[in-house]
């Protein structure tokens, strides 16, 4: 095995951890795909992974390991992404605390999303969370070594590409089965409760949290 398949491997590994493992972006997919189909999700989920490709295109290309040398370029992101995910848990917790009844009546009243603006809605979560842009100079910098080529760059990233798509997109899928949705329907104040708990958690985090 060669070391730059090693380094690949490394790579690769590290992002199905980091990108798989229960977050904002996996959790707000999770709970669309249960309350709003498949469709919905995949585009959601179409927003997180052209957001997460683009912070891995940014510290390809270096931009982002500038962006990190100034401290006031990621307070305001980690304020804006913050807010961002304290009014998903706001809208969260609303639903969780909604009578069966108010629920089914704000689905009949409420706004039905086009696929294009639950796509930047993905976009934005992503774009506003300073830990892709952090997250992806250390993939970049673990995966090339002093003599590596554009060819070993272009494999980390597309292969990150497919990974992403994999990943995402199987969150999207599964939990928009017959099964989980009626999961969905048993326990949908727990299952609100949770992600308000859990977004308002990571809101909190990014918001107080020091550079």
């Amino acid at each position: 095995m060669s070391t730059e398949f090693h380094h690949l491997l490394i790579v690769y590994t590290a992002y199905v951890i980091a990108a798989g493992s229960p977050g904002p972006s996996t959790m707000r997919i999770m709970g669309v795909a249960m309350h709003s189909g498949r469709r919905a999700a995949l585009m959601l989920a179409a927003g997180v992974v052209s957001g997460s490709l683009f912070w891995g295109a940014m510290a390809a290309t270096g931009v982002s390991a500038v962006m990190t040398r100034y401290a006031e370029t990621l307070v305001v992101l980690k304020i804006l992404g913050g807010l961002y995910l304290l009014y998903l848990a706001f809208k969260a917790g609303k639903s969780a605390f909604a009578s069966e009844a108010d629920a089914a009546q704000a689905g009949a009243n409420g706004a039905v999303l086009t696929g294009a603006e639950l796509y930047r809605r993905g976009l934005l979560m992503h774009l506003s969370n300073p830990k892709s842009i952090l997250g992806w100079i250390a993939l970049v910098t673990l995966g090339l070594g002093p003599d590596s080529s554009w060819q070993t760059l272009a494999a980390i990233l597309g292969g990150c590409a497919v990974l992403s798509v994999a990943i995402f997109g199987g969150y999207a899928i599964i939990f928009s089965t017959a099964p989980m949705v009626r999961l969905y329907r048993r326990a949908r104040r727990w299952i609100e409760g949770l992600l308000a708990i859990c977004f308002g958690f990571a809101g909190l985090r990014l918001v107080l949290s020091r550079v």
